[in-house]
């Protein structure tokens, strides 16, 4: 069976990057299409993609050769639709897009090639939830809200081309329902659980912990305040544009440990109380799953892919406004102590990697008869 993978582009790895290689590890002899590609912005995962250019390489569209293309690529996403549906795959007897604001659903493939969009999120951007972006000149914000109605309407109409569509969430499923106005089915990203098992801690954690890039929307902003109020020792993990506005107003009791590898992230899972996590309407949320896979409990925010992922009174506890106030009762109600090792780790085993496995070649099992059903 002839594959190919089709991804937004790769310029920074988060969750959709990494739904995307363990794709590629489903089909190494797959290429991927790109929009465009950095491999310098993906930190100690560059080494690793690099290698996927040995099977069936990595292909970029005219937009790589474009001068500043990488920080272009944001205003080019008016063309995403048009750029994405000149990439012919009509070759290929599968081919299996990875969707969130760039519109690789748009690929065109044969009458007779099954396309399966894996949809991280529909566009944040395009249907009102918060993202990294904030358009403080009104005259931006009219220019914008102008190319966003264009793409919204894109944006419907490349949806429905795929033949399946796959929600990460259910919170997603949900999204894709009242703005594709098409069915989806749910497989859940993967999660590497045994690498975060492996480093187990005996005993009671001594901080709290934030994992997440430093963006708006985050909510990171609401944890570094809570603590700092509360004299709660917390450790941020990660990087991004409101680093330095989070330092100013940290206290004493926070430590910014930047961008962590994957090597050592599990450790500082395993060691903290708690994970804390503020973002509004997540789509899912890997972090939650893997402090829980390291037996450590979440204090999460009431809200999007966090109520499929924690069990309350079991995992962790939610709080149920994007507030300071809200948060920090929350920290001082809680108790770390009382979560079970084998309760957290039996919780995360729902997302690992090897399920995810399954589930993509079980759907594909189930649907690769399409040519020969039109």
């Amino acid at each position: 069976m002839k594959v190919a993978l089709v991804h937004d582009y790769l310029k920074e790895y988060g969750g959709a990057e990494r739904v995307l290689e363990t794709l590629h590890e489903i089909f190494p002899e797959a290429p991927i299409y790109v929009a465009y590609k950095n491999l310098n912005g993906l930190g100690s995962h560059k080494e690793r993609v690099k290698k996927w250019s040995a099977n069936g390489g990595i292909k970029s569209s005219w937009i790589q050769y474009l001068p500043f293309a990488n920080n272009l690529i944001s205003y080019l996403k008016i063309i995403a639709p048009n750029l994405f549906a000149g990439i012919d795959l009509s070759s290929y007897d599968l081919v299996i897009s990875s969707c969130n604001t760039y519109f690789s659903k748009a690929v065109k493939v044969g009458k007779n090639t099954l396309h399966i969009s894996y949809i991280h999120t529909p566009p944040r951007y395009l249907y009102g939830f918060t993202t990294t972006i904030s358009y403080k000149n009104p005259i931006l914000k009219a220019l914008a809200e102008i190319g966003h109605h264009y793409l919204r309407i894109k944006d419907f109409e490349v949806s429905q081309q795929p033949d399946i569509l796959v929600a990460n969430s259910k919170a997603v499923q949900a999204r894709i329902t009242k703005f594709y106005r098409r069915d989806s089915v749910i497989i859940y990203p993967p999660i590497d659980i045994e690498r975060f098992k492996a480093a187990r801690v005996v005993g009671e954690g001594g901080y709290y912990l934030s994992v997440s890039r430093l963006v708006r929307g985050k909510g990171v902003e609401i944890i570094v305040k809570a603590c700092s109020d509360l004299g709660l020792p917390l450790k941020v993990v990660g990087n991004g544009s409101q680093l330095e506005e989070l330092r100013k107003m940290a206290g004493k009791t926070v430590e910014f440990l930047g961008a962590v590898s994957d090597s050592h992230l599990p450790g500082i899972y395993a060691s903290a109380g708690a994970l804390v996590l503020a973002a509004e309407d997540e789509d899912f949320g890997i972090t939650p799953v893997e402090a829980m896979a390291s037996g450590t409990p979440v204090l999460a925010l009431r809200s999007g892919g966090y109520l499929e992922t924690l069990s309350e009174g079991i995992t962790g506890e939610f709080f149920d406004e994007p507030t300071t106030a809200s948060l920090a009762q929350a920290l001082k109600d809680f108790d770390f102590r009382k979560y079970k090792y084998e309760e957290l780790v039996n919780r995360a085993e729902k997302f690992s990697k090897n399920r995810f496995k399954q589930a993509v070649l079980k759907l594909v099992e189930e649907n690769n008869r399409k040519g020969d059903n039109k």
